[in-house]
């Protein structure tokens, strides 16, 4: 079947936003007096939200419920003034873009991270390229929940066959899956290519044009 839509994840699939998100939690650490995390920790703690990131970052000793939402809070205050300091598009991915807007494909993005960040980084880094631009709004909602993924294909005008779902960690191929579309990787993002296989990748991308030969 021919493929007519692609979903793509953002952080870690279309751009590399890690250094800014870890900036950000770090801020907040430092400004309470725990201990910070590099950046190879962060690869581990992106992917399930921003909340959930907090959750990993905080020490166990203060992971209580309303130390999380005030640390949540701080941070997502620090990170929306900075979320594009860093952040920017992976070698290769505008130059595919391009090609598959030349194609009439149709692009979207969704994210676990929140919907007014997620529209806000795409949308500066990306002008004019997808919609719809999608985050998280309810939590129990967030991948590898299949609900956004169905309602992009309602959008898109497209069977579920005919979609495409691109990203860089387990989540992603699972939220692929459980929405009956074509689950891809990448492996220029935060998890190993064995995830994203084990979690059901159909093909594994180690540059963006790799994507080409699908189509």
């Amino acid at each position: 079947m021919k493929f007519k839509g692609i979903i793509f994840d953002l952080d870690g699939t279309l751009v590399n936003s890690l250094e800014d998100i870890a900036d950000a939690m770090n801020s907040v650490l430092k400004g309470l007096n725990f201990p910070t995390h590099n950046y190879d920790a962060y690869q581990y703690f992106i992917g399930s939200g921003l909340r959930n990131l907090v959750t990993k970052a905080l020490p166990a000793t203060h992971n209580e419920e309303t130390q999380i939402d005030h640390c949540y809070h701080l941070m997502v205050a620090v990170y929306r003034d900075n979320c594009t300091r860093k952040t920017k598009a992976y070698d290769g991915i505008f130059e595919l873009l391009d090609e598959l807007k030349s194609r009439n494909i149709k692009l979207s993005v969704f994210s676990n991270k929140a919907d007014d960040l997620t529209k806000e980084i795409t949308t500066a880094l990306f002008p004019d390229y997808f919609n719809p631009i999608v985050g998280l709004t309810t939590e129990s909602l967030k991948k590898p929940n299949p609900f956004k993924t169905v309602e992009i294909s309602k959008h898109f005008g497209l069977k579920a066959e005919e979609i495409i779902f691109i990203g860089d960690s387990g989540i992603d191929m699972q939220t692929a899956t459980n929405a009956n579309m074509f689950a891809v990787g990448v492996s220029w993002g935060y998890r190993p290519e064995e995830e994203l296989i084990s979690n059901g990748a159909k093909y594994v991308l180690n540059q963006p044009a790799d994507l080409i030969a699908i189509l």
